[in-house]
């Protein structure tokens, strides 16, 4: 799971400091990454007849994200996100990056950190780190297109020395099929979103989605304003809104300050070990 900063191991535990200080040195740096074009090749998914979140500022640069039609077909999307868990994975390539827009944004609920990357070079620099100091795999992926926001909706296990780790994940796209958002919830008992076992993708009632609230997100190209009007607007209503907007204003120190501040099994709690 790509939130953990330091996994809780014995002999060979990752010390804290070491990989704040390389992930602090990665984003002082940079790195050179570059995405790859978009292709598709997956097979079509079942799709249901979605319902969706409410569309709000529509017509704005604050639109959200279900304003958004699809602009590809649903096996591109689902091949985008698995190129995501490709960056995490050390038996995929690491040339297999998905393509992420400038300001795309990973949201992860508790009990992993909240926002954990703003920024496409945040991702590249955070998925660098965990591939060298925490490796994992994901082996086991069920990624679909869907027709409303999120396009790309998740389920997969990363595979840890400790064991296995469920994850549920989606993930929004802008016009141009770039990943703008990405939101990750532990798929456990009583920490997964879905409360209607035959809505398994969530299609039919919301699950509280922060994607489908965040103002920007149904733009064109899906670009953020922290201070524009419909962001300030939705932060005044909507706690959770107002807390990413916060933090997405200097990522980084909010994601070490919630690190301090974590139970140390968090981890464990999140993977069910």
């Amino acid at each position: 799971m790509e939130s953990r900063p330091a996994p809780q191991r014995s002999a060979c535990t990752v010390p804290i400091w070491r990989l704040a200080i390389a992930l602090l040195g990665l984003i002082a740096a940079g790195c050179t990454e570059t995405s790859p074009t978009p292709s598709t090749g997956q097979d079509e998914p079942d799709v249901s007849a979605p319902q969706g979140d409410p569309c709000q500022y529509e017509g704005t640069p604050g639109a959200t994200s279900t304003c958004l039609a699809p602009t590809w077909p649903p096996e591109y999307y689902a091949e985008q996100a698995s190129k995501y868990f490709d960056t995490l994975d050390i038996d995929a390539s690491p040339d297999s990056i998905p393509n992420y827009a400038e300001d795309v944004a990973r949201w992860e609920w508790p009990p992993w950190l909240l926002l954990t990357g703003y920024g496409r070079q945040s991702l590249l620099d955070t998925a660098v780190v965990l591939r060298l100091e925490d490796p994992s795999t994901v082996p086991i992926r069920d990624c679909r297109g869907f027709d409303t926001q999120p396009f790309a909706r998740c389920y997969v296990v990363f595979e840890y020395e400790e064991g296995p780790c469920p994850i549920y994940e989606e993930f929004t796209f802008n016009e141009a099929g770039e990943m703008t958002f990405i939101e990750a919830w532990s798929d456990l008992p009583d920490l997964r979103p879905q409360g209607d076992p035959e809505d398994p993708w969530g299609e039919h009632d919301s699950l509280g989605r922060l994607s489908t609230r965040v103002p920007g997100l149904g733009a064109s190209d899906g670009t953020l304003d922290l201070a524009s009007e419909a962001m300030l607007s939705s932060s005044a209503e909507d706690p959770e809104v107002a807390d990413f907007a916060l933090r997405a204003s200097d990522w980084a120190t909010y994601w070490f300050e919630t690190l301090a501040a974590s139970d140390p099994d968090f981890f464990a709690v999140g993977c069910g070990w």
